[in-house]
């Protein structure tokens, strides 16, 4: 039987034509207007919805709110729609294994697909599918990205994104190999590759360029130390995911590295980054449309509020479209100018996550928020872990955070600069370094634990 290959389904001049690189990315977007952008973007939603409607899950999620496609005239129309979650997502396969209802995988003359896994930390993995469209072309972006962030094409960079099957050491590397013409080495986790052997492959092959999470890089900067070969690495960039936490630690980790920061997940890749500036994460909305929402209500919330973050793929019409999708991660949209003079919007960058909110006695605390409050204490580590409990007996419930002390904290110090922060008091645990390690597993995985919730 005769079918598309994964090549003969992308028409790679056209890819290019939608969504430029180099040159042409800053030269169009600092010319368009954002009348002109939103028609863009109007225009792809429109051909989204026509792919949506042919997928039961959609059909399901939409007919159950009474919605009909003549309900829909545009993007102007989108919060009409219903958002979806990982939950959402979980039930469809759960009805419909082992893939779920959602992909619109269709028949034999179905357009190739990329299958991958979310890591399945919290129960059974989530599929995450791809076609040849929907791949690519969070590819390119991410690729476009890291040029414009001062990507050079004699930079040898080093990943420490994981592979097997979950999406992001995969991925990465197709970022690089595809859209860029730098040299890549895919090194992993540091159970793929052990740490030791990480900072000799940045040694022997002149890595200049990082990129993953920054758990992961903090460590292998004290293992570059220890191992007697930081005078022989030079990295110059590092493009990661700061989230909250303050730039200067890696930075200074990797000798005066510059760090950027960027966001996406693994259903979407892609959906923002920092530029040259580094004023902000730029949305990439000539392929997301992003929407911040009250985390209680669902609501737009106004620019300089925080809230959800729920985004639409506008490019992923061929396999598992993404209409709506709410990733559960806070942000804010930043007001005023940028530097560059980008039509995009921008955001503040990853603040952590409401599905990962702890409400103790009526206030909202969010671990990741931690890693930044302590980021000053030089005599920590850098690493912790948050432990939420009851009591069985009283009700009362209480956020345990362990921070990984050199020695030398001064722990009244250090809970009341937490309670000054988190807005609430919790009960503070010192703990050697490295006693974190087997709660978070931050050797293992690229997004270290930092909630255990022990409530039941």
């Amino acid at each position: 039987m005769r079918f598309p290959t994964y090549l003969e389904a992308l028409d790679s001049a056209k890819l290019l034509e939608l969504y430029p690189v180099g040159a042409e990315f800053t030269a169009r977007y600092t010319a368009m207007s954002r009348d002109e952008l939103f028609a863009r973007q109007d225009a792809q939603f429109r051909k989204l919805m026509r792919r949506g409607w042919e997928i039961p899950f959609y059909q399901r999620l939409w007919g159950e709110k009474g919605i009909e496609p003549g309900d829909i005239d545009g993007l102007r129309d989108i919060e009409k729609l219903p958002v979806y979650g990982k939950q959402d997502i979980m039930a469809s396969i759960a009805a419909h294994p082992p893939f779920g209802d959602f992909a619109g995988l269709g028949g034999d003359d179905r357009p190739p697909v990329v299958f991958h896994t979310t890591s399945g930390t919290t129960g059974r993995p989530q599929p995450l599918m791809f076609g040849p469209v929907g791949r690519e072309v969070p590819n390119l972006l991410a690729g476009r990205m890291y040029r414009w962030q001062g990507l050079r094409t004699e930079d040898v960079v080093q990943s420490v994104y994981g592979h097997g099957m979950i999406n992001g050491g995969h991925y990465i590397r197709e970022v690089f190999t595809h859209y860029t013409n730098s040299i890549f080495l895919s090194a992993g986790t540091g159970i793929e590759t052990r740490s030791a052997q990480q900072v000799r492959l940045m040694a022997d092959f002149g890595t200049s360029v990082l990129v993953g999470f920054t758990d992961y890089l903090r460590k292998l900067a004290k293992v570059a130390v220890e191992e007697g070969l930081m005078d022989r690495i030079n990295v110059r960039m590092i493009s990661a995911h700061l989230g909250s936490e303050d730039r200067k630690i890696i930075e200074d980790a990797w000798g005066g590295a510059k760090a950027y920061d960027w966001y996406g997940v693994g259903d979407t890749g892609a959906i923002a980054g920092e530029g040259p500036d580094r004023n902000g994460l730029y949305v990439w909305e000539d392929a997301q449309f992003l929407e911040i929402l009250d985390i209680d209500t669902g609501a737009p919330v106004a620019p300089g509020e925080t809230g959800d973050m729920v985004v639409t793929c506008l490019f992923k019409n061929d396999i598992a479209p993404c209409i709506r999708f709410n990733t559960h991660d806070i942000t804010q949209e930043l007001v005023g100018p940028s530097d560059t003079g980008m039509v995009f919007r921008r955001i503040a960058g990853f603040k952590g996550r409401s599905d990962n909110m702890v409400k103790l006695r009526g206030i909202n605390v969010f671990p990741h928020a931690i890693g930044a409050l302590i980021d000053g204490a030089r005599e920590l580590t850098g690493e912790y872990v948050c432990i939420a409990r009851r009591d069985e007996t009283s009700g009362r419930e209480e956020l345990v955070v362990r921070l990984e002390s050199a020695g030398g904290s001064d722990a009244d110090q250090l809970a009341a600069l937490l309670r000054q922060g988190l807005g609430v008091d919790v009960t503070l645990e010192l703990v050697a370094v490295g006693a974190t390690a087997a709660q978070t597993q931050v050797d293992v995985r690229q997004k270290p634990i930092r909630l255990i919730d022990e409530r039941k």
